[in-house]
């Protein structure tokens, strides 16, 4: 019988594993991948609430040794192991300040990560820079600066927001300020937007509701503004605030949206929910709109199954390799990397 130790390298990445081909066929068409949605820490930054809902997300007995899963898959060499087992050929990582829900994930951290990568010659790896909200009527100035700093480094491509864990409204008038700095790095914006589960979560409906953001949206037309999730209440485990999203993204060219984590496997009404989702962003005419992220990689295999079921109802529904393509990478690209 393999011990726990033997169990958890394998199933992290600590043992080397023969790379997949990177890709994904669609059709005749070998369609490139980027998931804009992945995240890295620490255990020892993760409060005890959100140590306890990683362990979740590990099989016994991988749970029983947790903190060793969970530095093992957010490390470079994790995230790298997961996209090779989902033919993934690069993948977003995010930084998020969020010390009272997950913990913190520093944009030190992340650019470090990121110097990692490209000193190896793989180049895989891109970057989202955050800041901290907690602090945020003392030091708003300061983070701003910092967040700045952040957005100047190789490879760190954008802003990643998330109202109900950062605990801030969505309309607050300093994001006019965050939103001039992103556009003069030409680095999109992304915003968690929907109610979300996890333990310390701010679901007050300006901390959740990306009308909230319009004002903002419609100000900054030189900001690219991806709404996270489309809305989707994790709560109730519905579409959410779906419609709103489509509608901004009818209404504004520079609105993006991506449906990570709703597809998931261990959401019963997975499958449903990223079928109706593309759907309403096709008959709205925004397709071309919709960016792919997992919000991995959660728990080993999980980029893996989360594409495999993407693409698998981009088949169902008929999808064109070109409209494919543009889900899985082609707009990210557009956006992130011109």
């Amino acid at each position: 019988m393999l011990r726990v130790a033997a169990i958890l390298a394998l199933s992290v990445g600590m043992v080397a594993c023969e790379r997949s081909e990177l890709g994904v066929r669609y059709g005749d068409t070998l369609i490139d991948v980027v998931d804009i949605h992945l995240h890295t820490g620490e255990w020892d930054t993760t409060p005890v609430s959100g140590q306890e809902t990683l362990v979740k997300f590990f099989p016994f007995p991988i749970g029983l040794q947790a903190e060793g899963a969970v530095d093992g898959i957010l490390s470079r060499e994790g995230l790298l192991e997961q996209l090779d087992r989902a033919g993934i050929r690069r993948g977003v990582v995010l930084a998020v300040y969020a010390p009272k829900v997950f913990g913190i994930a520093s944009n030190d951290l992340v650019i470090e990560l990121l110097r990692e990568d490209a000193a190896s010659g793989d180049n895989r790896l891109l970057g989202m820079a955050s800041l901290r909200f907690d602090r945020w009527d003392e030091d708003w100035e300061e983070q701003l600066s910092a967040l700045d700093a952040a957005l100047a480094e190789p490879n760190m491509v954008g802003v990643k927001l998330a109202p109900p864990h950062q605990h801030f409204r969505m309309d607050d008038p300093r994001l006019t300020a965050l939103a001039v700095i992103a556009s003069n790095h030409r680095a999109p914006i992304y915003v968690h937007t929907g109610p979300s589960p996890f333990p310390g979560t701010r679901n007050d409906i300006p901390y959740i509701d990306p009308a909230y953001l319009e004002a903002l949206i419609a100000a900054h037309p030189g900001a690219d503004f991806v709404l996270g999730h489309m809305g989707y209440d994790f709560l109730a485990e519905n579409l959410g605030f779906l419609d709103t999203c489509i509608a901004l993204a009818q209404s504004y060219p520079n609105v993006y949206l991506e449906p990570s984590a709703l597809g998931a496997r261990a959401r019963e009404s997975g499958r449903d929910n990223m079928r109706a989702v593309l759907v309403a962003a096709r008959d709205a005419g925004v397709l071309d709109r919709v960016i792919y992220g997992s919000d991995g990689p959660q728990r080993p295999g999980f980029l893996k199954a989360y594409l495999e079921d993407t693409v698998e109802v981009m088949e169902e529904l008929d999808f064109t390799a070109d409209e494919a393509t543009a889900v899985l990478s082609e707009t990210f690209e557009t956006i992130y990397l011109n």
